[in-house]
């Protein structure tokens, strides 16, 4: 029996559980009890895209997410997030029993991280790798907090099944997707999906750029361009209103359901959806299940974006940013 510890705590989010606590409680009171006229949490909602940056920039958009989030079912939650660190062509499962926050520890589904390493397609993360990985921890927090809202005590909250995945090519995620689709269709099963949304800037080596007249000498279909150091600063549109252009064809794309449409606009814009390979590994299962006739009408099995931030409002080709974007999908 080991756990993980909470590497980034102290860091990236608050290492006082009391205080975390009050501020994750105070990020989930800004979030309206209602969206579109439901009632939060969104019956039915067992799939969420949620941030993973450091709480002072993250954490208000990922309240979005997390109180549409529908447990009152739950007995399983997979966290699937992308890896910045350790190299991967595929997917991995932690080894530890246990993931600390400084709310609390929860318990991993060692059952399920076993079934998944019989399929033999999972690599296992060493503690190093799995410790020096943000995308999965920075969502324990909230995890913990919303469990100890829908369930009396620690002892009945549903365990974790975290997923790490790595720079998967689109058949790897259709594959993945198979493997994970009849959890999916488990009305018990939840699924958590960390993703940040446009890295933009020189220090990202990403500054692409969609004008609001293309030219001719657009270099792609899309009619943007990438920006150079030497260039004038653009104001037409300004620059942060093109990330947020690039940002709501990516959301668009996903929410049509299809995966080879997300993935035919990550080629065309190359937006910096750092979350891309998990998005694309959660949006294949789905596409599974609606070929098995397990989702179908009113919407089921497409996400729906409910918030979208930025962590700084660029104007010069200097500066930089990245972009936070909640979603959730009924199943």
């Amino acid at each position: 029996m080991t756990t993980r510890a909470a590497s980034h705590a102290g860091s990236w989010y608050s290492s006082r559980g009391t205080t975390l606590s009050n501020e994750l409680d105070q990020w989930l009171a800004q979030v309206p009890d209602s969206m579109d006229g439901t009632q939060l949490p969104v019956p039915g909602a067992r799939i969420i895209i949620a941030p993973h940056a450091g709480y002072s920039y993250s954490g208000p958009a990922a309240a979005w997410a997390y109180k549409s989030l529908d447990l009152s079912n739950s007995k399983r939650i997979f966290l699937l997030g992308p890896s910045h660190a350790l190299y991967l062509p595929g997917c991995a499962t932690s080894k530890h029993s246990k993931y600390a926050t400084p709310l609390g520890d929860l318990v991993i589904d060692t059952a399920t991280v076993k079934k998944l390493q019989d399929t033999g397609e999972f690599d296992k993360m060493s503690t190093s790798a799995d410790e020096t990985e943000h995308s999965l921890e920075m969502h324990l927090p909230y995890i913990y907090k919303m469990l100890s809202q829908s369930f009396k005590s620690a002892a009945e909250y549903p365990p974790l099944v975290p997923i790490l995945v790595g720079n998967t090519k689109a058949e790897a995620e259709k594959s993945y997707g198979k493997i994970l689709a009849p959890y999916l269709a488990d009305p018990t099963s939840v699924f958590v999906v960390s993703s940040d949304f446009c890295h933009w800037g020189l220090r990202f080596q990403y500054t692409y750029y969609l004008p609001a007249s293309p030219s001719s000498a657009a270099a792609t279909s899309s009619g943007g361009y990438s920006l150079k150091t030497r260039d004038k600063d653009p104001t037409d549109p300004l620059i942060h209103e093109s990330i947020g252009r690039l940002d709501k064809l990516a959301m668009d794309a996903i929410e049509t359901g299809k995966h080879d449409e997300f993935l035919g606009n990550l080629r065309e814009t190359g937006n910096t959806v750092c979350g891309r390979h998990p998005i694309g590994v959660v949006m294949a299962a789905i596409e599974v299940l609606e070929k098995e006739g397990k989702v179908s009408g009113d919407g089921k099995g497409k996400f729906k974006f409910v918030r979208y931030e930025r962590s700084s409002e660029v104007e010069e080709i200097t500066d930089s940013s990245v972009s936070y974007a909640s979603a959730y999908a009924v199943l």
